[in-house]
């Protein structure tokens, strides 16, 4: 029966003691109810204070959600110091210390794509609706989360990237303004005339729709080809990918129009066959025709 007694007794030592901290439990209680009403009228207080801001609306959520971790924080760690009155807040801090250290290693990764996003939010560049190419990666933003951004590529398909690799690696953005210039390569036979042809050209780029008119366009004669003389015809468009492709096409077929209307020949690649010995060439007689 001894046994029983030492047991019963350990429990009778238990209930006196919980009965002991119940009004400290219950004091912890109401100190959590406070902390979760401080933590949902800081928030509140916090969104009111930025809805005037330029601040994207994904830090803007970072933000409250920093501010709601803190008051937490704070509220639990003043729960545990009243429920186990030995515990210190130094001691608080100094456990929360090393389990950060050993969170941040096993979540190494995540960390890195948190604060990439976090930076690439306070930046003005990269907003939603941009074009954008990282690393073969082609697309328009259409969502910037804390830890990943959302890219739709020309294809239809959605890529998820983590915002570490658009941090770390160079990106081109290339609806950062508003115009593109574009570059395509005309040929004209050499026995053309290189200024009539280069007249040809511009007047029929600066006759289309599709070309910026504040912007200039500039042809330059670019190298002596095997077959032709080559033009690089330079203009501006905007700067979307449709709007790219929409005005070279128009490009080209008002280039294309424009020289064959002007009788300038746009040569087919020639090859100059050298043989080393002289060809004997044989006439076909009338009967064999």
């Amino acid at each position: 029966m001894e046994p029983v007694n030492i047991l019963l007794q350990q429990l009778r030592d238990i209930a006196r003691a919980s009965i002991e901290m119940l009004p400290q439990l219950a004091v912890a209680v109401v100190v959590l109810l406070l902390t979760w009403g401080i933590a949902r009228g800081v928030q509140a207080l916090l969104s009111r204070v930025m809805s005037g801001s330029k601040l994207r609306p994904s830090l803007k959520e970072l933000f409250e959600l920093f501010a709601g971790i803190f008051v937490w924080v704070m509220g639990l760690m003043i729960a545990a110091v009243i429920v186990f009155p030995n515990l210190t807040p130094s001691s608080i801090l100094a456990g929360l210390g090393i389990g950060s250290v050993a969170i941040g290693f096993a979540f190494k990764d995540v960390f890195e794509n948190f604060l990439a996003g976090i930076i690439i939010l306070s930046r003005r560049k990269m907003r939603i609706g941009d074009h954008i190419e990282c690393e073969g990666i082609e697309g328009e933003v259409k969502k910037i989360a804390i830890r990943e951004s959302h890219i739709r590529q020309t294809d239809g398909q959605l890529v998820i990237v983590p915002n570490a690799m658009l941090f770390k690696n160079p990106l081109t953005i290339r609806t950062d303004q508003e115009v593109r210039r574009v570059t395509v390569i005309c040929g004209v036979a050499y026995g053309e005339d290189v200024d009539a042809s280069r007249d040809v050209i511009a007047k029929a780029v600066e006759g289309c729709k599709s070309v910026v008119g504040e912007k200039p366009i500039q042809i330059f004669a670019r190298e002596f080809n095997s077959s032709s003389i080559d033009f690089e015809v330079t203009w501006w468009t905007g700067s979307k990918p449709v709007d790219v492709r929409q005005s070279r096409d128009e490009i080209v077929a008002a280039v294309k129009r424009a020289l064959d209307d002007a009788g300038i020949e746009i040569p087919f690649p020639y090859r100059t066959l050298t043989f080393k010995e002289p060809l004997s060439l044989a006439q076909q007689g009338e009967g064999d025709q």
